[in-house]
């Protein structure tokens, strides 16, 4: 089984970008220019690597490989993306990986691309300023289209082969990550569980009592053997089931209006290990987004336009403002999924005035944020 974090490792200490291998500081995907460039990377990655896996990591410095690290971010539909968009589309993983020196919020992303071995990949669909049909290759450290390629490709099967195989986890490299993450939490309870006699995962958070039954808040959950994060959250209702060879997953997202709020379930994760010293993780996405009058909708959604306007011209908030500022990620996303489709677009547009004036409003702001992807990509 391969350690995700020493594959990084391995990947940054090989050399500069290459065919194989591209890194980012960051990309995103919540805009159109930002999804075109991602998908065009992972288009050349498939074409230039036909033989063996490439790789994007993300949170590194381009200059001098200074691991800076990204917010989490969850993966689950982002191979749906890639089908949307790409003919004979690679399949592609996201994955988290935390290093010890960032803060617990803040992970590498390690995207791994495998080809569809002998066709070629291509955008099924035009996106930005890159047309439908275009195919890119990699030349070097970068992606171009395969117009202006010179036409040369080499072998990289054997390179990659090499690095993944420097990279295998270890009996001491699993001790060490659990040690790591019990000391890292020591505050929110974390424990862990062997499954198989082989695979370990461990997991924390603040533990509550609602109606009967037991959810857990700030929970943080890692698949130590691989050193790869599989679900965070500073503030979403998660509840945990376990069983012999089993690890279940459900989020709820709190979702409501004028202080009448409720825990709906948006997504159930099982992950289950298998006797092959193999896992599978399947994702089902349960949410129903609550429905409201309109009428309470357009005043809320108003209301929330004034509290931005007031922040951008620095003018004192009162208390009840305040409390609805908190909201205002929640709501403008209630507003959306209830057919406000500008709601969306105000939502992004806050993001600066929200992370100056409180940054645990910035949180709701990425967690709402987060929520929306999933629901949309599914």
């Amino acid at each position: 089984m391969i350690n995700k974090r020493l594959l990084i490792k391995n990947l940054l200490a090989h050399n500069s970008e290459n065919s194989f291998y591209d890194k980012k500081r960051q990309i995103n995907l919540a805009e159109r220019e930002g999804k075109a460039k991602f998908l065009k990377h992972i288009c050349a990655l498939s074409n230039s690597n036909p033989n063996n896996n490439s790789f994007m990591v993300i949170g590194v410095e381009d200059a001098d490989n200074e691991v800076k690290g990204v917010d989490f971010f969850d993966d689950s539909k982002i191979q749906n993306l890639v089908n949307a968009y790409l003919d004979n589309p690679p399949l592609v993983s996201y994955e988290n990986i935390p290093f010890p020196h960032l803060p617990g919020e803040l992970v590498v992303g390690l995207v791994t691309i495998r080809p569809n071995k002998g066709r070629t990949c291509s955008l099924r669909k035009g996106i930005w300023k890159y047309s439908a049909g275009s195919i890119f290759v990699r030349e070097g450290s970068i992606s171009i289209s395969s117009e202006f390629s010179r036409g040369t490709q080499s072998d990289n099967s054997h390179i990659v082969e090499s690095i993944e195989a420097h990279s295998q986890n270890n009996i001491e490299m699993t001790l060490d990550g659990v040690l790591d993450f019990m000391g890292r939490h020591e505050n929110l309870s974390p424990t862990y569980k062997v499954f198989k006699e082989y695979f370990v995962i461990c997991w924390s958070g603040k533990k509550k009592e609602l109606s009967g039954k037991t959810y857990f808040s700030r929970v943080d959950i890692e698949l130590i053997n691989e050193q790869v994060k599989l679900f965070y959250s500073e503030l979403d209702e998660v509840s945990i089931e376990i069983s012999e060879d089993l690890f279940t997953i459900l989020e709820h997202v709190r979702l409501g209006l004028n202080d009448r709020f409720h825990y709906y379930p948006l997504e159930e994760v099982k992950i289950l290990f298998k006797d092959n010293a193999t896992y599978e993780i399947k994702t089902t996405m349960l949410f129903e987004p609550p429905q409201f009058e309109k009428k309470t909708l357009y005043h809320i959604y108003n209301s929330n336009i004034t509290l931005v306007s007031k922040l951008r011209q620095n003018l004192k908030l009162t208390p009840s403002e305040e409390k609805d500022l908190y909201n205002l990620p929640a709501t403008y996303l209630l507003c959306y999924f209830n057919g406000f489709n500008e709601a969306l677009d105000k939502l992004e547009d806050s993001k600066d005035e929200l992370r100056r004036y409180d940054e645990r409003i910035y949180q709701q702001y990425k967690d709402s944020l987060r929520i929306l992807r999933k629901v949309k990509y599914n």
